[in-house]
């Protein structure tokens, strides 16, 4: 068997993928385009986007920046004994990265389930679930690396008595509410 791979193979999927050193590795853009990797520093953190009352979000990763995704990612910050206002983030899913601190996450129709998360666990929120992050250190703030399902933050913030029996209504999920 020779070092020279089999042309016969390579063709179909040669604008796909490109062979490096052996190791198939697939193109993301097209030759001659403009794509380039993008870095934001952390003294370039915009925190210009949709928040919530008790926290900070900071975005890195979005048009803001001038970085074309269908993601948006930033940082989120909860301090020592605060606690998020309700809220949902529409259509999107969101995955968070929790860098330091402990928080615990409240959801559902009436904010009836909760979860604890601390520094190197990972938490997915689907879409429309209406939740509520709560840092009951007295000393540690909690930061957490968020990305969402869209390129743009959605944040629907809700009345503080939304998990009141008396206000208890389903969300509807449909995209002219956001």
């Amino acid at each position: 068997m020779g070092s020279k791979p089999n042309d016969s193979f390579i063709d179909p999927i040669a604008d796909q993928v490109a062979i490096q050193r052996g190791v198939a590795v697939r193109s993301t853009s097209q030759p001659g385009s403009n794509s380039t990797i993008s870095v934001v520093h952390p003294a370039e953190l915009s925190s210009e986007t949709q928040q919530t009352p008790g926290s900070l979000r900071m975005s890195a990763i979005a048009a803001m920046h001038g970085i074309v995704s269908s993601l948006w990612a930033g940082i989120f910050v909860v301090e020592p004994s605060a606690k998020t206002g309700i809220h949902h983030h529409g259509e999107q899913d969101t995955v968070v990265y929790v860098l330091e601190g402990e928080a615990c996450v409240r959801w559902g129709d009436l904010g009836e389930h909760s979860a604890t998360v601390r520094a190197g666990d990972f938490l997915h929120v689907p879409g429309w679930l209406p939740h509520q992050e709560i840092n009951s250190s007295r000393e540690h703030t909690f930061r957490w690396v968020v990305v969402r399902s869209t390129p743009e933050p959605i944040v629907v913030n809700l009345p503080d008595d939304f998990w009141t029996s008396t206000n208890s209504k389903p969300l509807k999920r449909n995209a002219s509410e956001h």
